[in-house]
C-alpha cells in the first residue's frame, strides 16, 4: 500500500469551512455538506496532538462500507465518496479528498448519541458496579466484566462539543428532547443496525461489543449520519482472544484509552503526546480490522 499523507486538519479554501468536529473537518457546499475525515485522534473527548497515519481514511472507508450495506435498513445521508464526482470547486483538491471524505445530503441532527451496548465493559462496567444499572437500566446481579447482556441495551447521550464530555441520559430525557415517536424509532433503529453489524463481524471472528450511531433529519425522513461501526465510535474484541472477567484485547481506540489510562493526566486539554510505538500499534488495529469487516486492504 502506498504510504498517503498524514492530515491533521484541512484547509480547502475557497471552499467554506462549517465547522470542525473532533475528527471531522466540514464544508459547506450550498445545499450538500463535504465531510473530510481527518488523522486526529480524540480520547476522553479531548483531541490529541499526534495524528495517526490512515485513520482518517479508515473511519471514511468503514462508514461509506456499512452505510451501503445497511441501506436497505436505514437511509443514510451519503451522495458519494468519489472526488471525481464532487461538485467542480472540490476538484484542486482531490488528492487530500481521495479515500478520507464525502459528500452529503444536509440533516438536521437529533441532538442525541444512540449507543448500543451488547456486552458490559468501560462505564457501563463502572456504572453497574455501583449502582447493579447501566444508565438507569436494571440488570440481573453477579455479571462479570465484559459478560455478554441478556439483550443489547439503548444507552443513549447527549452529543459533546469538542472538549466537552457527553453525559448518559435516560430514555425518557429522549422523550424530551425528540418525542416520544420520534424516540421510540432512534432506539429501534439503533438496535437493530446493531444487530446487523454484530452478525456481520462475528461471521468474521470479531465481537462488536458497543457502538454509537447519529441520525438527523434529510428532508423530514429520519437518515443515518455522520459515521457508522468504525474504530472511533465502537468496541471490538478478536472473539478467538474474548474472556468474560477482563477487558478484552481490542482492534479500536481502547488501545490509546488504556494507555493514556496509565498516565498522570486529568483528561482535560492538552493532551499528552504519543510515543511513536503507540501511534504505531494504533495505526495497525485500525487498518486490521478494516481488513477483517471489509475483506480488502485498505487502499
Amino acid at each position: 500500500m502506498t504510504r498517503p499523507i498524514t492530515v491533521k486538519s484541512t484547509d480547502l479554501s475557497p471552499l467554506v469551512l462549517a465547522g470542525r468536529g473532533k475528527v471531522r473537518d466540514i464544508y459547506d457546499l450550498g445545499d450538500k455538506l463535504l465531510i473530510v475525515s481527518t488523522d486526529r485522534l480524540s480520547a476522553f473527548d479531548v483531541v490529541l496532538p499526534d495524528p495517526i497515519p490512515d485513520k482518517g481514511r479508515v473511519l471514511n472507508g468503514l462508514s461509506v462500507f456499512w452505510m451501503d450495506r445497511m441501506a436497505g435498513l436505514v437511509p443514510n445521508h451519503v451522495v458519494s465518496a468519489d472526488p471525481d464526482a464532487y461538485p467542480e470547486p472540490c476538484r484542486p483538491f482531490a488528492e487530500i479528498l481521495q479515500g478520507r471524505s464525502m459528500l452529503v445530503k444536509k440533516a438536521k441532527t437529533f441532538p442525541v448519541e444512540c449507543v448500543a451496548r451488547g456486552y458490559i465493559i468501560g462505564s457501563g462496567w463502572k456504572d453497574y458496579q455501583t449502582t447493579g444499572k447501566v444508565c438507569g437500566i436494571p440488570l440481573p446481579p453477579g455479571l462479570k466484566q465484559a459478560d455478554k447482556l441478556p439483550e443489547p441495551l439503548f444507552t443513549p447521550s447527549t452529543k459533546g462539543e469538542v472538549g466537552v464530555h457527553d453525559e448518559n441520559i435516560s430514555f425518557a430525557k429522549v422523550v424530551d428532547l425528540v418525542g416520544r415517536e420520534t424516540a421510540v424509532w432512534l432506539r429501534d433503529k439503533t438496535i437493530e443496525l446493531y444487530l446487523f453489524g454484530a452478525r456481520w463481524a462475528e461471521d468474521r471472528g470479531i465481537i462488536i461489543a458497543d457502538t454509537k450511531f447519529e441520525f438527523g433529519l434529510v428532508d423530514g425522513v429520519p437518515t443515518l449520519i455522520d459515521e457508522a461501526l468504525t474504530p472511533d465510535s465502537s468496541r471490538f474484541w478478536p472473539k478467538d482472544q474474548y474472556r468474560p472477567g477482563i477487558s478484552p484485547p481490542s482492534l479500536d481506540k481502547q488501545f490509546v484509552r488504556d494507555y493514556l489510562e496509565g498516565l498522570d493526566w486529568d483528561k482535560t486539554p492538552p493532551g499528552p503526546v504519543l510515543p511513536e510505538e503507540i501511534i504505531a500499534r494504533t495505526r495497525e488495529k485500525y487498518l486490521e480490522i478494516y481488513r477483517i469487516l471489509t475483506g480488502q486492504d485498505l487502499q
